[in-house]
């Protein structure tokens, strides 16, 4: 909105000439998002206690340690949604297809999510939703997002660390279907310990944040050999609300909670990471930024796949975070070891950048 409305005007005050910056718009963006959250938080909070009289159900299969948990209020999502898209709103060219993509899915997965909590609230049941009907409503926005994709770049996949790119054709819009509903449920499945998710999220997001402000660029696309998407690059100010609003979040979400993210949250968060990546065909590039995720899911496919095969867990519980609490990890001790593996792949993602 300020660059539609003031960066025409540089004409008359040069200061203006800033809002043609969108690494200025990202990091103001970024900001923005990260203040409004710290206002806002408090009374985020208050409210949801007001209205969850029970808040997050605690499930009764779970570490003990969680019990002492009942009460604390969730759907805190609710305040990462709206300072990012306040920001983006404010700091993005909103005249660009790919901003607006990117908030009708973040948001339509967020009402997934917040209906989803809503029902676990009322029924007192951490189930919440049935997960056909979860997976159906994911699978339908998500769809009409990857069309909207298609007719905004080329059906490519690139390939990390070898400088090539797969054309997928007719199955690329199946495709970036499976990475926005798999990189939401990812998420949500590592939502499980006070601030486990949104730490890693924004380091994601981070490490894609460069990397859609160089494939933005056809100078710099050319240059890494990553395909150049015309317009992806004002992203970078989603990118920067993105992160903003998870840092002022995990103000409030960082041991001991006090307030949960909730399935509005990290299934918005997940969404918002698969469409950035998908933007920019960078779908096996977020696979390795978001690899903690991708650890997470795959744990908890070997713990079914084993039990029904075997009869035997392979894990003590999952998802895997679960496995080190029951092994006697204090659980701020498996968030920040977890946090330290994300950095890592997030920084090896971004090596990709140069390794080919």
């Amino acid at each position: 909105m300020l660059y539609n409305l003031l960066f025409p005007l540089a004409d008359q005050f040069s200061l203006f000439n800033l809002f043609q910056y969108i690494t200025f718009r990202s990091i103001y963006a970024l900001i923005t998002a990260l203040v409004l959250s710290w206002m806002l938080g408090p009374l985020f909070i208050r409210r949801l206690s007001r209205a969850q009289s029970i808040g997050q159900p605690i499930r009764s299969d779970g570490p003990e340690t969680h019990l002492a948990k009942r009460g604390t209020p969730t759907m805190g999502g609710s305040l990462i949604l709206f300072a990012l898209t306040l920001s983006t709103l404010l700091w993005a060219d909103l005249t660009n297809a790919f901003i607006w993509l990117a908030l009708v899915l973040t948001l339509g997965y967020g009402l997934i999510g917040w209906y989803d909590d809503h029902l676990k609230i009322i029924r007192g049941d951490p189930k919440g939703l049935a997960g056909r009907w979860k997976l159906a409503l994911q699978t339908g926005l998500g769809l009409a997002v990857a069309l909207g994709l298609v007719a905004l770049t080329e059906p490519i996949v690139d390939v990390p660390f070898f400088g090539m790119q797969w054309d997928l054709g007719w199955w690329y819009a199946p495709f970036v279907v499976f990475v926005l509903v798999g990189a939401s449920n990812a998420v949500n499945l590592t939502d499980g310990l006070d601030g486990l998710a949104v730490t890693p999220t924004f380091m994601a997001v981070a490490a894609l944040g460069v990397v859609v402000y160089l494939a933005g660029h056809a100078k710099f696309a050319e240059y890494l050999l990553i395909p150049y998407v015309p317009g992806a690059g004002e992203l970078t100010v989603f990118c920067g609300a993105m992160i903003g609003a998870c840092l002022g979040f995990l103000w409030f979400n960082t041991y001991p909670a006090q307030v949960f993210m909730g399935d509005v949250g990290a299934l918005s968060l997940g969404g918002a990471l698969g469409f950035v990546a998908s933007s920019v065909h960078q779908q096996f590039l977020l696979a390795i930024a978001g690899g903690l995720f991708v650890l997470e899911v795959v744990s908890v496919m070997v713990q079914v796949v084993s039990f029904k095969l075997t009869g035997k867990r392979v894990f003590r519980m999952a998802p895997i975070h679960h496995h080190y609490e029951l092994k006697g990890w204090a659980e701020p001790k498996v968030i920040v070891r977890f946090w330290i593996i994300a950095l890592l792949l997030s920084l090896v993602a971004l090596s990709a950048l140069k390794i080919r």
